[in-house]
């Protein structure tokens, strides 16, 4: 863990990945899933607390479940794409902390505190679909973040009677790099960053 990594791998992780709303028409397997979430489950999490949950969408029977909590143009990309990721997270992670976090009992700070436990499993669940992102992006896949959508529906039908709740949505497959639209700019780092 001491040297930079190859040119060629930051540029499929950052500077030459693309958010893909076109998608080729190949499968992405339930290995490469497999594959994706043991790439990203080491990614670091407040307490080892790994609150995220991950529904695949792949059958178009599943996919027609989600479509009625899509927005716009949302539905036309999940219909398209191979795979639909829902990251979602377990509002009792803290039941896990024992086995994920044995040097010390933290659900105390959790159980007893609402506010604080919603705030760490949003945060932490968030972290965690980023690094589906990037796990996906090593593995040679093209994905596509969206939070046009409404929660309380994928809620209710994808995790009624459950402790989880949805976060974000994210298209997972091979894109169609000719429908790619102009890369759009970034701000500089004077724009966002202090050194203090």
């Amino acid at each position: 863990m001491t040297r930079t990594i190859a040119k060629e791998s930051i540029q499929q992780l950052f500077t030459e990945a693309r958010t893909h709303h076109f998608w080729q028409n190949k499968p992405v397997s339930e290995q490469t899933l497999r594959e994706l979430y043991e790439l990203m489950k080491w990614g670091p999490t407040s307490v080892n607390s790994a609150p995220a949950r991950i529904v695949f969408v792949r059958s178009e029977s599943e996919k027609a479940r989600l479509y009625p909590a899509l927005m716009g143009s949302n539905i036309e990309q999940v219909k398209s794409a191979p795979v639909t990721a829902i990251i979602a997270y377990n509002e009792k992670f803290y039941e896990d902390l024992p086995r994920l976090f044995p040097s010390y009992d933290a659900r105390h700070f959790f159980v007893n505190d609402p506010r604080f436990s919603y705030d760490t499993a949003f945060r932490n669940s968030s972290l965690q679909g980023a690094y589906l992102i990037f796990a996906a992006r090593a593995l040679g896949l093209d994905v596509c973040p969206m939070s046009g959508f409404y929660n309380a529906e994928v809620d209710k039908v994808f995790f009624a009677g459950t402790n989880l709740k949805s976060n974000f949505i994210c298209t997972i497959g091979y894109g169609d790099s000719s429908k790619l639209y102009p890369r759009g700019p970034r701000l500089s780092f004077e724009e966002v960053c202090t050194i203090v």
